[in-house]
């Protein structure tokens, strides 16, 4: 359930944020509920700077463990969690941060199968906003058009692996994007589906850096900015939404 407001105008922590969005543009930021499924380095970073905004509930979406090898792009793991659950993780950290914002958490893989479920149509549970962090390219696709077929606002997060360079980043609809291989495979995907390419998202122009086999390579700062750029265009368009 999301935050009261009016308690949330005392909070001290809260007064720049409210001063920088109006009051109530944050009373609207406080009420909110937003979904984040995939809570790697794009995902976690959104839903850290989220909390720390003051935003009223998060459910958040992820089947994966915390690796020693995602250490290094986790705003919010550390050694100690290797092998527990990111949802587990991420929720008990929020809590401590950010007490205010009420956490929820599915431990499962987001697909066709289940994303009614995850990403609800009915109210109370339907969320406001829901950010796609997913690195599955089919997941990526069937949750974009699920929810751009169902009218629920949803913000995308393309490639971040492989990549360093921060004046590259780029915000627009899917249609617009380019360069990045992740992004093709989207614009493809959702154009196969019959889906207009006018969702909002986040990219790179930057070619990805070439690994030799395995995974690609990875830093912190890239997959930093893309989430902490998904969670500002989040808090922009709540805030400005009149309920």
């Amino acid at each position: 359930m999301p935050a009261n407001s009016s308690n949330s105008r005392t909070e001290p922590r809260h007064h720049r944020t409210a001063k920088f969005y109006g009051q109530p543009g944050f009373e609207r930021i406080r009420q909110a509920n937003i979904t984040i499924i995939g809570l790697g380095g794009v995902g976690g970073h959104a839903a850290v700077n989220l909390a720390r905004s003051g935003i009223g509930a998060l459910h958040l979406v992820d089947f994966d463990e915390v690796t020693d090898s995602s250490l290094n792009r986790s705003p919010y793991a550390g050694p100690l969690n290797v092998g527990s659950l990111k949802t587990d993780v991420l929720a008990a950290c929020l809590a401590e941060i950010c007490p205010d914002t009420h956490v929820s958490i599915t431990s499962q893989r987001c697909g066709p199968d289940n994303q009614a479920e995850l990403v609800s149509l009915d109210s109370p549970a339907r969320p406001d906003l829901v950010i796609d962090a997913i690195d599955s390219v089919q997941d990526k696709i069937s949750l974009l058009a699920w929810c751009r077929q169902n009218n629920i606002p949803v913000l995308a997060s393309m490639g971040a692996a492989g990549k360093r360079d921060v004046t590259l980043v780029r915000t627009g609809p899917i249609a617009e994007t380019r360069v990045c291989p992740l992004a093709k495979q989207v614009r493809l995907g959702l154009r196969d589906l019959g889906v207009p390419l006018d969702i909002p998202c986040i990219w790179s122009l930057e070619k990805v850096a070439s690994g030799r086999g395995g995974p690609l390579p990875s830093q912190m700062s890239l997959p930093g900015v893309l989430g902490y750029g998904l969670a500002s265009l989040a808090l922009d368009l709540i805030a400005r939404e009149e309920k």
